[in-house]
């Protein structure tokens, strides 16, 4: 049986007002924490050719997760089957994926607070180019809540962010692949430039 991630992201210029709007909706703060993550490929990049990643995180605790494509593709959201545990060493996890065959390709760090509204998850995320919110859950309710903050469905992206960091890095002549602040510690980002290539419009 399938275990899918729902979600749509949105870009968002004023990331303290969108807090206030999804804490009035009744939503619960779980905190916000930095997260830390690694995505391993093998040498042939297999997992890239399958459209698949798999990502050790580490942040108040270590997770690891496999993506890949659902069976039926959708373009109203991103939706990626995804299998999940919790790990209790991230050193050791890592030496394990080595061990057969894995190396790290790239790693990528962000802030994020996350907000529950009953089965609805709201994460503000904090990425070293830019302010995003991503909602996840059931398509139905998805649409209800962005409609609830006064998002335009239209605006809605469906990229991850290592997808909007590729076409950065391109884009701008980026000779770096890992997606961390200190590497766009000097780099000014003008996101507007970028919202017309990433958001999914009305497909």
């Amino acid at each position: 049986m399938e275990q899918l991630e729902i979600e749509v992201k949105f870009y968002l210029p004023d990331i303290e007002s969108m807090q206030e709007r999804i804490l009035a909706l009744g939503a619960e703060s779980k905190g916000r924490v930095f997260e830390n993550n690694v995505r391993y490929e093998d040498k042939n990049h297999t997992l890239f050719k399958k459209k698949s990643l798999l990502r050790l995180r580490r942040d108040t605790k270590t997770t690891l997760t496999f993506k890949s494509s659902p069976t039926l593709a959708s373009t109203e959201f991103k939706v990626f089957n995804e299998l999940e545990v919790e790990v209790s060493d991230f050193e050791t996890t890592n030496r394990i994926l080595e061990e057969l065959g894995l190396h790290p390709e790239q790693i990528y760090e962000k802030w994020r607070e996350t907000l529950i509204l009953d089965q609805t998850g709201f994460c503000l995320d904090t990425m070293p180019y830019g302010t995003f919110l991503e909602i996840e859950g059931a398509e139905k309710d998805i649409r209800t809540h962005a409609a609830s903050l006064g998002l335009n469905w239209q605006k809605r992206i469906l990229l991850n962010y290592l997808e909007i960091f590729e076409i950065m890095r391109q884009t701008l002549c980026l000779s770096f692949k890992d997606l961390t602040f200190n590497n766009f510690e000097n780099i000014r980002v003008d996101m507007a430039t970028f919202l017309g290539k990433l958001e999914a419009g009305d497909r």
